[in-house]
């Protein structure tokens, strides 16, 4: 097991919760967790137990990606968020989110969240800023070429 622990800007713990390491490389971790929080309805999705989520966590990528199966075993989507690249240890993830976040639908169509508290968010450093919008453009182009974590979806 390991234990993910999700930052705001400032590095101050938002979340804490734990996963199975499935796979792990110099620069990625993947590990499986499933939804244990109350159900959460996004409007465009909703979170409930029995959600299983393979999450995609990089040392050198300024986004993660979370591979989001329902209970039935039929994908949801992928839950996407621009984060500093991970500081991965042996027994937890710590990654800063930076706000930014991009829903997409299993058809692969993309919806970018976030972006007026992005925008108006004073505590972000110039690096962050930079760091996040070079973090999207690699997001959407992998999505775009239906690479690594969005291959299930086919060229």
């Amino acid at each position: 097991m390991i234990t993910v622990i999700k930052q705001d800007p400032q590095g101050a713990e938002m979340l804490r919760y734990q996963g199975k390491v499935i796979e792990r490389s110099p620069t990625r971790v993947v590990i499986q967790a499933a939804w244990s929080n109350p159900p959460k309805d996004l409007g465009y999705t909703r979170f409930e137990a029995g959600d299983s989520f393979t999450e995609y966590y990089y040392s050198d990528r300024w986004f993660n990606i979370f591979d989001i199966l329902g209970s039935d075993n039929q994908r949801k989507g992928w839950y996407c968020n621009i984060a500093q690249p991970a500081v991965i240890f042996d027994d937890r993830i710590e990654q800063v989110d930076l706000f930014l976040d991009v829903w997409v639908n299993p058809r692969g169509k993309p919806l970018l969240l976030d972006e007026d508290e992005f925008a108006a968010a004073t505590t972000l450093s110039e690096e962050q800023r930079t760091g996040a919008h070079a973090g999207l453009q690699t997001l959407l182009q992998l999505l775009a070429s239906r690479s690594e974590a969005f291959s299930p979806l086919g060229l």
